[in-house]
């Protein structure tokens, strides 16, 4: 692919900035509600689940900022009038 399909950093940065502050504030609250003397072991499995999710959607993200990317950067087919609905060529009969 050239670099006409390529996406800044920081747009995916922007179009995520929600849900990584979402994710920030799930993982503090989730140390916070850990019990004194527990911080790691009461809340690591439930900021690991955090970032295994937050991970994924990540990449779907940056996968999907591509795709677009790629799609906008090809004009459509010319070899697409057929689904115009227009009709062409010798099928066509005047007086219908």
């Amino acid at each position: 692919m050239d670099a006409a399909s390529n996406v800044s950093p920081k747009q995916l940065m922007e179009s995520l900035r929600p849900e990584v502050e979402s994710y920030l504030e799930a993982v503090m609250q989730a140390v916070n509600e850990a019990p004194d003397g527990e911080w790691i072991a009461g809340s690591e499995e439930e900021v690991r689940n955090l970032s295994a999710e937050f991970r994924k959607r990540v990449f779907q993200e940056a996968v999907q900022q591509r795709i677009n990317a790629a799609e906008a950067a090809f004009p459509p087919s010319r070899g697409n009038s057929h689904r115009s609905g227009h009709a062409s060529g010798p099928d066509q009969t005047a007086g219908q």
